[in-house]
């Protein structure tokens, strides 16, 4: 059995929060459109590693996180007074690829997969009863 600390639940409520800042608060013409993946936070509540993943060209990318890592004082200010914590965590944006490498993957699967199937097709159905 699995033991939850404070740091997960309060992890849970930050990325809450970060979305509904990004999306309602924050008002940077760089942002593209942006995914809060998850949040890593440190025991002590002190520091947060904010995984996002971003749709559009490397250049959209960069401005995004450019345009977040500028924002992330707004942000802490925010999450302070959103949240009641104690002291805000400091706020670090990390670009997560994990929604393009799955993609991609299923992209090769697609062109595979056909292959499989089209065999499948000329007499030999896999059923062997």
């Amino acid at each position: 059995m699995k033991r939850f600390h404070r740091a997960d639940m309060v992890s849970e409520e930050i990325l809450k929060e970060i979305s509904n800042i990004i999306r309602n608060d924050m008002k940077d013409p760089r942002l593209g459109f942006v995914s809060v993946m998850r949040v890593e936070l440190s025991r002590d509540l002190r520091h947060a590693n904010v995984y996002v993943s971003v749709m559009g060209s490397d250049d959209e990318k960069k401005k995004t996180m450019d345009a977040l890592a500028h924002g992330a004082g707004f942000i802490r200010v925010l999450l302070g007074q959103r949240l009641k914590l104690r002291a805000s965590p400091e706020v670090v944006f990390h670009l997560d690829d994990s929604i393009e490498r799955s993609v991609r993957i299923s992209s090769i699967l697609k062109q595979v997969l056909p292959e499989d199937e089209g065999e499948r097709e000329d007499g030999d159905d896999g059923d062997d009863l």
